[in-house]
């Protein structure tokens, strides 16, 4: 005779897990909505904004499992939550290195944010060639019975970096991770250049700003405010 299901349990276990995958959502939203702000202070009080571009996403239930039989962890709501710190993802594209980490900088200083890890990928490369910079946080969601702190993975690189990286993934993934040696070489090579690339317009972005400092105190100097004592002298120095 079969066991009667227990619908109770069932109910239970569907909404321990919706609230489960809500946090992660939220709390994308909490950061997204920080980095939006950042991007239009710069936009308006800087005349520059370093983010090209954000794009975000939460793990499916089927990734989420898939790392659960990888890590070799019990399928238990709790574990899961303290062991995987990537479930909830942000990737933040700059223009330039310098400016990842001035992004980095302004996310750690803020005060709900805790950083509980840091890769830095830029200056101790992956074998492979991968960079970029990595930063596992914790931010509090405010739900309406508790406050949860959920992990998030914050991944800052500059276009070229993120251009070499998504050629990569593809083709891991099509090798079935297992790349022939001779692309590997490739892969390595393109890196090199993507490197290249970043430090050659690193150089460029800071002598523009050089060449906009000038013109700036150029103008300035131009528009010199005499104090009224000083006026009265030089207008009496004319008058002789």
């Amino acid at each position: 005779m079969d066991t009667p299901l227990d619908y109770s349990n069932i109910k239970k276990l569907k909404v321990e897990l919706t609230r489960f995958m809500m946090a992660y959502k939220f709390a994308l939203e909490e950061v997204n909505t920080k980095i939006n702000i950042l991007q239009q202070e710069f936009q308006y009080m800087h005349d520059y904004n370093p983010i090209e571009h954000v794009k975000s996403r939460v793990k499916s239930p089927e990734s989420i499992m898939k790392k659960v039989q990888k890590k070799d962890l019990p399928f238990d709501l709790a574990t899961i939550r303290e062991h995987i710190h990537d479930i909830a993802g942000i990737r933040i594209n700059c223009s330039f290195v310098s400016d990842i980490y001035r992004i980095a900088d302004m996310l750690e200083q803020q005060k709900d944010i805790t950083v509980i890890q840091k890769k830095d990928y830029i200056k101790n490369p992956k074998p492979n060639g991968y960079k970029s910079l990595h930063l596992i946080i914790q931010i509090p969601i405010f739900m309406s019975d508790r406050v949860e702190n959920v992990f998030t993975e914050i991944q800052i690189r500059t276009i070229a970096m993120d251009f070499w990286a998504s050629l990569e993934h593809k083709i891991y993934y099509k090798y079935n991770k297992v790349i022939p040696e001779p692309l590997q070489k490739e892969l390595k090579d393109a890196a090199l250049s993507a490197n290249e690339l970043d430090e050659k317009m690193e150089r460029i972005h800071k002598e523009v700003n050089k060449i906009k400092a000038a013109d700036t105190l150029d103008q300035h100097s131009d528009q010199v405010v005499f104090p009224p004592e000083i006026l009265s002298i030089i207008a009496e120095t004319k008058d002789h």
